[in-house]
């Protein structure tokens, strides 16, 4: 997986990441900022599922992406 595609399409890609994980705020996108292992944290803090999980789920959102 290539994360740098989202870190360089961070701004038109928050609001799919919104859709998502709807718990997640705009100051938290705002933090963010493209940084999976923040993205991590924050889906870990809001949710509170287990790490393992989160990156399977985001693993799972990226191969769902139109390039």
């Amino acid at each position: 997986m290539d994360w740098n595609r989202i870190e360089g399409n961070w701004k038109q890609l928050r609001g799919k990441v919104k859709e998502q994980w709807g718990k997640l705020t705009d100051d938290d996108l705002d933090e963010i900022d493209g940084n999976r292992d923040q993205l991590e944290g924050k889906i870990q803090e809001r949710y509170g599922i287990a790490r393992d999980r989160i990156r399977q789920d985001i693993d799972d959102w990226y191969n769902r992406q139109t390039w």
